[in-house]
């Protein structure tokens, strides 16, 4: 027989039908601070109920992703619960602790029931969810975390582990979710372990003593690895999982945004070669937008995770590392997402990935780049491309720039941190760009700089087979009064 999910009154409801599976939402807390959405799957056939929480602490990101991600998989049988976003305030100020609770109250995760005191959460947000978990009662219970170091380089930290309550469920899957999260890690320090029980208090030892579900912490680790790396272990993890139960198939594991959304979706590149703050600057040009942003990487590229989007995004940092990281492979399949009308922006270390006159570059876009080495008297060989530490420039849009960025009329100041300086290399197969604004100041540290920045242009746009470039050297996404710049080539190349 097929368990039915009851509701809760203050929850607000919503129902959509997809094919035989019925999916709802609604919010916990509604009309309080701690308001956040959830998230309800049933695929019609009776199978296991599966719970999903991640963003309980708030200053880790990785798990609220990977579960916003995860509520997209279709399911075969069971049921699928997802609250991606619990501590959805902690979340917003990059915080642990539920902002504003005294100190006794304010990690969520130890406000849950606890072994030998009574069976009631404490406090809001903690007293609904768990209210939620105990209607629904859940035969599986997995909670997605991050730990601050690796567990097997500082014990103190439980980054990188599986914590769960045993038993011979989990004794059969944990194995293989260690195996499969492990397989691409090539330092075994790094390498995922199982830990101990969970803590007192924690959501998850309270939902297997007090509900009897089998219950999981999932900790990937924030040192050094970028977001699109930790949301793909804890997606890697969730789906051993579930396809342990039955409930997906082998593909699932790569889809990051709803397929039938008509909402812009779109991939920033988010791995090696990446530097800075470009990923989580991008994050906020467009949080107030109607559209679906995902962090991925050089793997999730090489998985084809890039047909599921409208456009990609690669930020700053190093366009020749970039394009290391991405290897052969990925450099063609994100060319192959642009000829078949896919968008492509460029910023900074992402416009010289986009160029056409270097062994390591994509060729997308009908320009070359103010790069080479000269020999300096009394100061030796030195590339053109580095200009010096990060300053203002001059910018202004084109007629034609202002057409598709948004009518900024005369110059004005825009963050520069060592972009390409574009001209034509006139390369088979490819039209000319055109130029959307062009720079009225310079920045040179070297005499054979001087000259070649001011009236260069700042920011091009061409297409390539059936998709649209757009290449800028300097850093809108440095100035909140710019991200309009940002929003509009977004719409323009994925148009």
């Amino acid at each position: 027989m097929i368990r039915t999910i009851p509701f809760l009154l203050f929850l607000g409801i919503g129902l959509n039908s997809l094919g035989a599976e019925k999916s709802s939402t609604g919010l916990l807390a509604e009309g309080t601070k701690w308001e956040t959405p959830f998230y309800q799957r049933d695929s019609g056939i009776e199978g296991p109920i599966v719970f999903i929480t991640g963003g309980i602490h708030g200053n880790e990101p990785a798990g609220a992703r990977a579960a916003e991600q995860i509520r997209h998989w279709p399911i075969k049988k069971g049921q699928l619960i997802i609250v991606p976003k619990v501590n959805l305030p902690g979340l917003r100020a990059d915080t642990r602790y539920l902002p504003g609770k005294s100190k006794e109250l304010r990690d969520l995760n130890r406000n849950f029931p606890k072994t030998k005191e009574g069976p009631d959460a404490k406090d809001l947000p903690a007293s609904t969810l768990w209210e939620y978990l105990k209607n629904i009662k859940p035969d599986w219970f997995i909670d997605l975390h991050e730990g601050y170091d690796f567990h097997q380089l500082n014990s103190d930290s439980v980054g990188t582990s599986i914590i769960d309550t045993k038993g011979n469920l989990a004794n059969e899957v944990v194995p293989k979710m260690l195996k499969a999260v492990n397989a691409p890690i090539t330092d075994p320090k790094k390498k995922f372990v199982r830990l101990r029980y969970p803590v007192d208090g924690s959501i998850a030892r309270a939902a297997h003593e007090r509900i009897g579900a089998n219950s999981m912490i999932l900790e990937t680790t924030k040192k050094n690895q970028p977001i699109s790396t930790r949301t793909r272990q804890h997606r890697l993890m969730v789906h051993v999982l579930l396809s342990h139960l039955g409930m997906v198939e082998k593909e699932s594991v790569h889809v990051l945004v709803p397929k039938k959304s008509k909402e812009l979706k779109i991939a920033v590149y988010d791995a090696g070669g990446v530097g800075g703050t470009g990923p989580n600057s991008l994050d906020k040009v467009f949080a107030e937008t109607k559209t679906h942003l995902r962090r991925v990487g050089a793997v999730d590229i090489r998985s084809s995770t890039l047909n599921q989007f409208d456009l990609v995004i690669f930020p700053g940092g190093s366009g020749s590392k970039q394009a290391a990281a991405l290897g052969s492979d990925g450099r063609q399949l994100v060319k192959k997402f642009i000829d078949g009308g896919g968008g492509y922006v460029g910023i900074c270390a992402g416009a010289y990935l986009a160029a056409s006159n270097y062994e390591w570059s994509l060729g997308i876009s009908n320009h070359k780049t103010f790069c080479k080495t000269i020999n300096l008297p009394e100061i030796g060989p030195k590339s053109m491309w580095y200009r010096g530490p990060s300053a203002p420039v001059k910018m202004e849009l084109t007629e034609e720039g202002k057409a598709i960025l948004g009518n900024i009329k005369g110059s004005f100041e825009v963050r520069y941190h060592n972009g390409p300086i574009m001209s034509f290399i006139e390369k088979d197969g490819l039209d000319p760009f055109q130029s959307l604004a062009t720079f009225r100041s310079e920045v040179s540290k070297y005499k054979p700089q001087q000259g070649t920045m001011v009236n260069s242009p700042a920011i091009i746009a061409g297409e390539f087979g059936q998709g649209r470039v757009l290449c800028i050297s300097p850093h809108p996404e440095s100035d909140s009064k710019l991200y309009i710049l940002l929003q509009n080539a977004a719409r323009w190349v994925a148009d």
